[in-house]
């Protein structure tokens, strides 16, 4: 076994911690620049570039949501002013279908007025003739009495009381229109 006092002994042989070993310290420094040009050349650059071109890439994705975001709300705002439209045009179209089933319902019910008027004009003038035929016939068939009633009277040589009793018989056989 080794004493305490020879390990003691090897520890300041080979040099305590607080030691700075000129050889090594150089030797580190080196190897550490190398290491960070190194690192740097090969390994940051490439890093950082990768890094750069994601950065730019979530940039441009950013930026591409923002301009669709963008034209999604005027194509939105376009959309709703599309059916604005269509709403306005669709009440326009019923208030003129509207207005020309009146005119149609009015022209129709003139029309239907008009023929009705026309056709009792008609109607009335046709009665009108009919009468006035009516009694064109009448006073033929009253003229034809009065003739033969006359020419009876003439022939008989009556006394003026049986001629007036005469009259009045063939008066009372004329029909009701014609004493009126």
């Amino acid at each position: 076994m080794v004493s305490m006092a020879e390990l003691s002994g090897l520890a300041l042989a080979a040099g305590g911690l607080t030691d700075i070993n000129l050889g090594l310290t150089v030797w580190t420094i080196v190897l550490f620049v190398a290491f960070a040009t190194l690192l740097g050349k090969f390994g940051w650059g490439p890093l950082l570039q990768l890094i750069d071109e994601r950065e730019k890439s979530v940039r441009g994705g950013i930026e591409g949501a923002h301009k669709a975001n963008t034209e999604a709300a005027a194509l939105l705002d376009k959309h709703k002013e599309m059916i604005r439209e269509a709403g306005r045009e669709r009440d326009e179209i019923m208030k003129r279908s509207l207005a020309e089933a009146e005119q149609i319902k009015a022209d129709i019910t003139a029309k239907a007025r008009s023929e009705g008027e026309a056709l009792l004009k008609r109607a009335k003038e046709q009665i009108d003739r009919e009468k006035a035929l009516a009694i064109l016939d009448l006073r033929a068939q009253v003229a034809d009495i009065a003739v033969l009633a006359a020419s009876k009277i003439v022939t008989s040589s009556l006394t003026p009381e049986a001629q007036r009793k005469l009259v009045s018989e063939t008066i009372e056989k004329l029909p009701k229109a014609i004493q009126s």
